[in-house]
C-alpha cells in the first residue's frame, strides 16, 4: 500500500471510529455474531452506499463469519473509507468519481465472485445473478430501496431465492425515510446551495415515506411546500398534513426549489420541463438518477459548473439548476453525510437481522417479501431502549 493508500485509509477510519461510537445497536450485535457466527462460510455480494455507517455494517457482518465481496452505488462511494475497509480485507471496491460504465463494471466483478448471500441496494446484483446463471446458488439476500422492491416485483424476472425488501419495514418507512431521509435531504439542500428554506417555495413530487418526510422537514423549517402525488387517497393525506397539492402544471411554475422522490423513472419528464420557472432549482433524493430527465433538459442547452453539485442550464433565455447531476443529493454532493447516524443503527441492524434470517430460510418463500414480524418488533423495542425513550 503506497504512502498516499495509508493516509486515505487512515482518514477513513477515523471517520469509522467517530460513527460506531454512535451506533449502539450494532455494537451489540457485533458481539452477538463473533459468538453466534452466522455467516461462517457465506460470500455476501454487496451493493450498497459506502460511507462511514455502511462500513461498520460490513464490520458487524464479517464479524458473524461472513466474506464481503462488492461494491458501492454510482455517485455516492466515499474513497477513503473504501480504502479503510480494503486495508481491514473487506473485498470492496469503487470510486467516487467512477463512471456509470465503472460503476456496471464493478457489479459485474461483484457478480463474478458467486456470492451465495446478497445485501442489495437497487436490485442490481439480485436480477444480476438471474442474468449470470448462477441465481439458484443464492441462499437470499436483502433489498434495501424503494426502486428495487418495484423492479424485483415489476420487471418479470423471477428470482429463485428469498428477497427480504427492508424498505416494505414500518421501521424503515418511520425511522429512516421519514425522518433520516427528510433530515438529511434539507440539510443537504441547504449546505450545497446555501438558500434559505423559510419562506421559499417547494415542490415534492412524490408523497410516499421519503416525501413525506422532506415536506415535513421542508415546513418545519418555516418553507412553503407543494406536493405532487398521482394517488388521490395519499394526495388528500398530503393536504391534511397542510401542504398545498396539485398537478406538476399547476406546481412547477410556482416552484422555487423542486425535489423527486417517487423511485420512479420520469417523475420530473421531459414534457414538464418548460413548465418550470426560470432560475427553478431541481434535486432527487430518489435511489436512481432517473426521476428527473437530465438528457432532455440538457439538450440543446449550455450548461455550465458554477459551484460542487451545482450545474446551470441555460436555455432561450431562461435558466434551472440542477443539484448532483440528478443524483441522490444527500450522498451524492459535496462533503455527503447521508442519512443520520442513530436512523442508520435501526435500518443495518433491520439489514443484519434480515441477513441472519435470510442465512437458514425460515419462514421465507422465494421472491421478494417483507421483513418478519418478530424481526420488526425486536429491533423496535431494541431502539426505543436505545433512545431512553421511557425518560
Amino acid at each position: 500500500m503506497t504512502d498516499t493508500a495509508q493516509q486515505l485509509a487512515a482518514e477513513g477510519a477515523a471517520r469509522i471510529e467517530w460513527i460506531r461510537s454512535r451506533m449502539p445497536l450494532l455494537a451489540a450485535l457485533r458481539d452477538e455474531f463473533a459468538q453466534t457466527q452466522p455467516f461462517a462460510g457465506r460470500t455476501i455480494g454487496v451493493s450498497l452506499h459506502l460511507e462511514p455507517k455502511t462500513a461498520v455494517l460490513v464490520e458487524t457482518l464479517a464479524a458473524g463469519g461472513a466474506q464481503l465481496v462488492g461494491t458501492g452505488n454510482h455517485g455516492s462511494t466515499q474513497d477513503d473509507v473504501v480504502a479503510a475497509l480494503q486495508a481491514s480485507g473487506a473485498r470492496l471496491f469503487g470510486r467516487r468519481d467512477d463512471t456509470l460504465d465503472d460503476h456496471r463494471a464493478n457489479l459485474r466483478r461483484t457478480l463474478e465472485a458467486r456470492p451465495d448471500m446478497l445485501l442489495d441496494n437497487g436490485a442490481d446484483l439480485a436480477l444480476g445473478t438471474v442474468e449470470h446463471g448462477f441465481a439458484h446458488e443464492v441462499v437470499g439476500g436483502t433489498e434495501e430501496t424503494t426502486s428495487g422492491g418495484f423492479r424485483l416485483r415489476e420487471e418479470g424476472i423471477a428470482v429463485p431465492f428469498p428477497v427480504i425488501v427492508i424498505n416494505d419495514s414500518r421501521i424503515k418507512a418511520i425511522g429512516e425515510n421519514r425522518h433520516a431521509v427528510g433530515q438529511s435531504a434539507v440539510e443537504s439542500l441547504m449546505r450545497i446551495t446555501n438558500l434559505q428554506v423559510p419562506g421559499s417555495r417547494f415542490v415534492v413530487i412524490g408523497y410516499g415515506w421519503c416525501g413525506r418526510g422532506v415536506a415535513q422537514y421542508l415546513a418545519a423549517l418555516g418553507g412553503k411546500v407543494g406536493v405532487v402525488e398521482r394517488d388521490p387517497v395519499t394526495a388528500l393525506e398530503a393536504a391534511y398534513d397542510g401542504h398545498r397539492v396539485g398537478t406538476l402544471e399547476e406546481l412547477l411554475p410556482w416552484a422555487e426549489v423542486v425535489v423527486t422522490a417517487t423511485g420512479r423513472p420520469d417523475a420530473l419528464p421531459a414534457a414538464a420541463l418548460p413548465m418550470l420557472a426560470d432560475g427553478a432549482v431541481l434535486a432527487n433524493i430518489g435511489h436512481f438518477p432517473w426521476e428527473i430527465d437530465v438528457d432532455a433538459l440538457r439538450e440543446g442547452a449550455t450548461s455550465r459548473q458554477v459551484a460542487p453539485a451545482i450545474e446551470r442550464i441555460e436555455r432561450d433565455g431562461r435558466h434551472v439548476v440542477l443539484l448532483a447531476e440528478g443524483r441522490m443529493f444527500n450522498l451524492a454532493g459535496p462533503h455527503p453525510k447521508g442519512n443520520s447516524i442513530q436512523s442508520m443503527d435501526l435500518g443495518f441492524l433491520l439489514q443484519a437481522r434480515s441477513l441472519e434470517r435470510a442465512a437458514t430460510g425460515e419462514g421465507l418463500v422465494p421472491g421478494p417479501q417483507g421483513v418478519p414480524v418478530d424481526i420488526e418488533h425486536g429491533i423496535a423495542l431494541a431502539m426505543l431502549a436505545a433512545m431512553g425513550a421511557s425518560r
